[in-house]
């Protein structure tokens, strides 16, 4: 962070790593954000992107930002958390501790106004207000999770297992991300090189996808990393 800070954007759970980032963790942040601002003299905002946070396992439970911080805006979106991911419609919640929140909502609202076809379609809006606090169920990634680690860990790939969200971030064989998302592509699995995450080393897979075509990888895999 700099005099010219303006924001920070967090992600959690995060694409793609998987991580969920926990209470300590976000209290530091706050607390690092605060004295930030107050050597600045004017408020840096903590956008924090949550499009994932009904999805996370293991028994964890995402904690709440708004405490951690309290010049937080809340993002998310429907498209994760009840599997609609065509429509991206979503909000951003503004923190009431905010002292310009009043200012903030209506510059979001006359971007919204101005940016028109981004807006999601009158009937879609309504049909998600009847579902609001409904999420999809997560027991399907649950057992794609455990069916990848097991199919990563045959083909010799470190990994993080996930915590949240449905990606894998595992390191690259070899230390090239490029050269092995193209081996990867060989065996027609689609991955994405962790460089574009600001990562290079590592690469990042999905397994919102059936179990099947998690099952049928696993020669790819086990034929990439002796490549």
């Amino acid at each position: 962070m700099s005099d010219r800070t303006r924001a920070v954007i967090i992600n959690s759970p995060n694409n793609p790593t998987g991580r969920v980032y926990g209470a300590e963790t976000l209290r530091a942040l706050g607390e690092a954000l605060t004295s930030h601002a107050t050597r600045c003299g004017r408020p840096i905002y903590l956008l924090a992107d949550e499009p994932y946070s009904h999805i996370v396992y293991d028994g964890l439970r995402l904690p709440n930002i708004l405490e951690a911080y309290p010049d937080t805006l809340l993002i998310t979106s429907f498209s994760k958390e009840l599997s609609i991911p065509g429509e991206r419609l979503g909000l951003v919640a503004i923190s009431p501790r905010i002292r310009e929140r009043d200012e903030l909502s209506a510059a979001l609202t006359l971007a919204n106004r101005i940016l028109g076809f981004v807006n999601a379609p009158a009937l879609i809006q309504r049909a998600v207000a009847k579902v609001a606090g409904l999420t999809v169920d997560i027991s399907p990634y649950v057992r794609r999770r455990e069916l990848f680690s097991q199919v990563l860990s045959q083909a010799g790939i470190e990994f993080f297992k996930p915590q949240g969200a449905f990606y894998f971030f595992p390191k690259a064989p070899g230390g090239d991300d490029l050269a092995f998302v193209q081996r990867l592509k060989q065996e027609n699995i689609l991955a994405v090189p962790g460089r574009g995450f600001g990562r290079a080393g590592y690469f990042r897979l999905a397994f919102c996808v059936p179990e099947s075509v998690i099952e049928r990888a696993a020669p790819g895999f086990l034929r990439a990393t002796k490549g």
